[in-house]
């Protein structure tokens, strides 16, 4: 069965290069073309296509505003084309967090030797949304859980760590990932009791327009990570595009540029796997909605060390790749609903070794 397109852009040119490159794969059929963000909306509560490609800068409504009203409506797999600029990675940001699945930069240059070289990366994006299960999500309030009287699981003790004994929660996700971190992020008091590291799959300069989007929605101090950073409770850090970030012996971050892992850099395996070796029991790994299997023999391995292992559920996933490929490892301690993720990072302190 083919996979139903409505194409979204305001350029009759761009419109028909991209119908053109998707009827060359018998995947695809394009079911309608919509000239703005007002009129997408329109044909695809009346095509019920199963993905949307979607452009950002449009008339009457924009990619973001478009997207939301189609989320609020009827939710359907949007998948977003982007400028490269930085003012793009912004704009992308804001349709993510909307509800748009994924991405696919535009071109910025000689347009048809743009699409020979972006054709297989623009299909499989589009036939990978296919599967997805956009969920609609509201702002997280800002309302926080209290820190008062939260315990630890495991021994019953009050938290209280001294920098020495640093607690750690590195975060792996993909597609999906900007609006899930978008109700976890900002769910987190000003000063939890830890420090965090977040692993996205994008390209450079779209995760520091995402650090820039969830500093301004949280209480927790949110920005991209930088070689030599110390980690502190109250920091969440993104590990910038096309950069690992691992972490030396005494704590701090170091970013690489060693060969991508499972196609990803950053990849969630290689800061995952390097956080074990490290903090040991305790850091706290969390798989979140993504494609592929990126973070999973990290899960092992923090568990292995003895550290705590959660992964978000189906129901909540836009894609269920990563926490599935974990979970079927048996690697998971406990599997949540989006928004329970947050509650359970602050009352789950992992085991500490002793001494430590």
């Amino acid at each position: 069965m083919s996979i139903r397109v409505l194409i979204v852009d305001d350029s009759l040119f761009m419109r028909s290069a991209i119908k053109k490159l998707l009827e060359t794969d018998g995947r695809f059929e394009i079911v309608g073309q919509a000239r703005d963000g007002e009129e997408g909306v329109r044909l695809a509560m009346e095509l019920g296509p199963d993905v949307i490609t979607m452009d950002f800068n449009m008339p009457k409504l924009d990619g973001a505003q478009a997207t939301r009203e189609i989320m609020t409506k009827r939710p359907t797999p949007i998948v977003l084309l982007s400028a490269h600029a930085r003012q793009g990675g912004k704009e992308t940001l804001q349709a993510l967090t909307a509800g748009a699945v994924d991405f696919v930069t535009k071109p910025s240059g000689e347009v048809s030797a743009y699409f020979s070289r972006v054709a297989p990366e623009m299909e499989e994006t589009i036939a990978a949304a296919a599967e997805a299960r956009p969920v609609v999500l509201e702002p997280a309030t800002r309302e926080r859980p209290s820190l008062a009287g939260i315990k630890s699981s495991s021994t019953g003790l009050r938290i209280t760590l001294s920098a020495s004994g640093q607690r750690v929660v590195v975060v792996g996700v993909s597609t999906g990932g900007p609006a899930a971190l978008t109700r976890v992020v900002p769910a987190l008091p000003g000063r939890p009791p830890f420090a965090m590291v977040i692993v996205q799959h994008m390209p450079t300069g779209f995760t520091q327009a995402l650090a820039e989007r969830l500093a301004e929605v949280s209480d927790v101090g949110v920005r991209e990570a930088i070689d030599g950073d110390v980690l502190q409770n109250g920091t969440c850090l993104l590990a910038p595009g096309d950069r690992h970030v691992v972490f030396s012996e005494s704590g701090r971050i170091r970013l690489t540029t060693d060969p991508p892992v499972h196609g990803c850099r950053p990849s969630a395996d290689v800061t995952l796997r390097s956080a074990a070796q490290v903090f040991g029991r305790r850091v706290t790994g969390v798989l979140m909605t993504g494609m592929g299997k990126d973070g999973a023999e990290g899960l092992a391995a923090i568990r292995a060390a003895g550290g705590r292992t959660l992964a978000q559920d189906r129901a909540t996933s836009v894609i269920f790749g990563m926490p599935r490929a974990a979970i079927e490892m048996g690697v998971v301690d406990e599997v949540l609903a989006l928004d329970d993720i947050a509650p359970a990072l602050l009352r789950q302190v992992p085991r500490t070794a002793p001494g430590g």
